[in-house]
């Protein structure tokens, strides 16, 4: 399969939205890391249960993509975007909605720890890093 890094972050979006599980999309190791808007997460197991817990208190995600870039390379990727995301928090039923900015970097699951890109020909990224801010005015 061939999955350029710029179609798995569009797929994560997607993932978002319909509230499939989000884990699958990081890296599987210590040095993984994701800040949101509240939140610093080290390490993918710490992020693999804050996700789980998102999508399980979570709904009606809208995630709209505004300014996508990606720059793609043999061994990483990375991103930023402008994201204006919405959710429903399901205990309270509040809505809440966030301008933010996203951005981060992917590497080939393929890869070895050391960053070198076996010779499988199937490219599949994962998130090393991510990182959601949302703009304040200073």
């Amino acid at each position: 399969m061939d999955t350029s890094a710029e179609n798995v972050v569009r797929d994560y979006y997607g993932a978002l939205r319909r509230g499939d599980p989000l884990e699958p999309y990081v890296l599987d190791g210590e040095s993984t890391v994701k800040f949101g808007i509240g939140e610093a997460l080290f390490g993918s197991d710490e992020i693999a249960d804050a996700l789980r817990e998102q999508t399980e208190t979570t709904a009606d995600w809208t995630v709209e993509s505004t300014n996508l870039v990606v720059d793609e390379r043999s061994s990483f990727a990375t991103f930023a975007d402008e994201v204006t995301m919405a959710w429903t928090d399901t205990d309270t039923g509040d809505r809440r909605r966030f301008e933010s900015r996203w951005s981060g970097t992917l590497v080939p699951s393929t890869g070895d720890s050391s960053g070198r890109v076996s010779d499988d020909s199937r490219r599949e990224w994962v998130f090393a890093s991510l990182h959601v801010s949302a703009p304040r005015e200073l």
